[in-house]
């Protein structure tokens, strides 16, 4: 059985809620100071300092709060303007950027297009897959190759794939720039190998979630890149745990109309009728991978101070959202037990900590924070063990207080201290990875994480209108840090994908940006957020990372658009090989359409 498809996926933009701002100020060296929202001040200060002919060390990037990212604060343009205005006028020069120069100017998405071949026998497991993908990097290519080495090594998915050819090209254009999206590479190919999973099913006559049931990958299973994957790679249980989790209810018959007429694909007052509707259950699995590709060289420090019973943590991780600067203070409170945590500043005079993203400050700077605690744990209590004749193994910290296993030692760590300042300084390197070679083989990546989605959807057939009902989440997460920041960050990567799905794609013409501002771009709101359920998180530690944590907000966003594509396939039994999904697309229904019957007051 041979399948194939041709898959396209539109740009999708960052859309950072604050604005892009920087400061630069010149200094009396000769050298300058750029304030700026940065990501990775380190690397932007390096390539500031070539762009200036300057010494790196006459270069200071001072991270001043970064409102939002997703990739594009990566991005230097603004900065490289700025410090040569500074460094040519002597006096310091701010720029805001309008949300028009941001849509023109910071990059996006890579758009994609990808034709897959997919072979099977009669029992649905697969045999070969064969792909060729096409990126649009756009004027620069910056960072084209970490997104294209994600796309071809994943390219099969998380499925066992005894043979696969790939073909990846990355191509600069005169279109706006490419570059890091969450989930870059990884989200355009699974949208294309699952349509490719749902052709397969409805070909052989399968159910959908079980053609994926017999082809998923577990651990020591290979990539396309012949890479093992040594980590854990749950990805049957999250499959069953989604396909198990009950469908929602369908909706009431409500001829006359009322309150929940809003409840329709296309929102109040836009809907057609409710016999028009389809109801329609689909999957996505996906996987992305942690820390840097191909050869990266991922390396944090940080060092850790205790004077009192106040705690500083210094560490050039920027806080962007996702929740580093409290993974930090609950580490610190773990190993050393003082409540008061502060973390300091982010400028380059610290030790680098390389880009966020890619789950590098869970992982490496997570690391450095526990090791630098850790050693400032053994400062604290050696001289009291000491004194007692007892290891530092019997020694607790907790609420500040120091205690023995027998209670015959209990002191305050501001005792212990007495006067004193206590710090050390550590780093975390994980074992280095290698580019793939000319025949694209190499263990390209540290660790991989992985996800499944049901999506529910209600397709008006009319109209083309797509209401995304419910979404099913189970996630591959290594260990659990902070409960509440986790189920935020995968709500929040859900409805970046819905988005992505739906609504999100910044239009070109020749090169040039149509329309760069949020009226016409259509990001998803709250009312477009549909209800979403964690049924199982699946905390299997990686023994390879600090914790054995995952990061979570990306895998999220690269397989919701799969689950919502596969959705509207079903409700409609149309082939929708593009995303976002248009309506003229989505209208209309095949014969032989699997989508659950039409019901009025949807």
């Amino acid at each position: 059985m041979i399948v194939e498809g041709l898959y396209r996926i539109g740009r999708q933009d960052p859309a950072p809620i604050g604005a892009e701002a920087a400061l630069a100020v010149p200094r009396p060296d000769g050298g300058v100071e750029i304030y700026t929202a940065s990501t990775d001040p380190h690397a932007d200060r390096d390539l500031a300092a070539a762009c200036f002919a300057l010494e790196p060390e006459r270069v200071k990037v001072v991270v001043t709060g970064v409102p939002g990212a997703m990739g594009d604060r990566e991005d230097p343009g603004i900065q490289l303007a700025l410090g040569l205005l500074a460094l040519r006028t002597g006096h310091p020069v701010k720029l805001v950027a309008t949300r028009e120069e941001s849509f023109l100017g910071h990059p996006h998405r890579h758009p994609t297009l990808l034709r897959y071949r997919h072979h099977a026998d009669s029992d649905g497991r697969l045999l070969k897959v064969e792909a060729q993908i096409l990126m649009d990097a756009g004027a620069y290519a910056d960072s084209s190759s970490e997104s294209l080495a994600a796309a071809v090594a994943f390219a099969c998915g998380p499925y066992v794939v005894p043979h696969a050819f790939v073909e990846g090209w990355a191509v600069r254009t005169n279109n706006p720039p490419s570059g890091h999206v969450r989930g870059e590479g990884a989200m355009q190919v699974c949208a294309a190998y699952e349509g490719q999973m749902d052709k397969l099913a409805a070909q052989l006559g399968l159910d959908p979630a079980e053609l994926r049931m017999r082809n998923v990958m577990a651990t020591g299973d290979l990539l396309p890149t012949g890479q093992t994957v040594t980590c854990p790679a749950p990805v049957a249980e999250l499959l069953r745990a989604v396909r198990d989790f009950p469908l929602p209810a369908l909706p009431m018959d409500d001829p006359d109309g009322s309150e929940d007429d809003w409840l329709l694909p296309g929102g109040p007052d836009g809907a057609g009728e409710p016999g028009a509707v389809r109801r329609g259950v689909g999957y996505g699995l996906g996987m992305v991978h942690m820390l840097g590709a191909e050869g990266a060289d991922e390396v944090s420090t940080a060092t850790v101070k205790v004077s009192g019973s106040v705690a500083t943590v210094i560490c050039a991780a920027v806080e962007t959202g996702q929740g580093f600067t409290t993974l930090a203070r609950q580490i610190v409170q773990d190993v050393l037990g003082i409540e008061e945590v502060h973390v300091a500043p982010v400028d380059t005079d610290q030790p680098p900590s390389g880009p966020a993203g890619h789950g590098r400050y869970t992982w490496v700077s997570g690391g450095a924070v526990e090791r630098a605690a850790r050693m400032v744990r053994t400062q604290l209590l050696q001289p009291l063990a000491h004194q007692f004749g007892m290891s530092t193994e019997l020694l607790t910290i907790a609420d500040g207080k120091i205690t023995s296993y027998d209670g015959v030692l209990s002191t305050t760590v501001a005792e212990a201290l007495d006067g004193k300042e206590l710090w050390a300084t550590a780093q975390c390197r994980p074992h280095p990875t290698e580019p793939l070679d000319d025949t694209g083989q190499g263990d390209a990546f540290v660790g991989m994480a992985f996800c499944a989605v049901r999506a529910v959807v209600d397709v008006d057939i009319e109209l083309g209108s797509v209401r995304v009902v419910e979404m099913a989440v189970a996630q591959d997460v290594g260990r659990v840090l902070n409960p509440a920041q986790a189920r935020a960050r995968i709500e929040a990567g859900i409805t970046q994908g819905i988005g992505a799905a739906l609504t999100e794609n910044l239009r070109t013409a020749n090169g040039l940006v149509r329309r760069p501002n949020l009226t016409a771009y259509a990001l998803p709101t709250a009312l477009d957020t549909p209800d979403v359920h964690i049924v199982k998180l699946v905390e299997e530690r990686d023994v390879v990372a600090p914790f054995g944590a995952k990061a979570i907000s990306a895998v999220p966003v690269v397989t919701s658009p799969a689950a919502v594509a596969s959705a509207v396939r079903a409700a409609t039994g149309r082939p929708i090989n593009r995303l976002p999904i248009r309506p003229q697309t989505a209208a209309g229904v095949a014969q032989g359409a699997a989508g659950m019957p039409g019901t009025s007051g949807v």
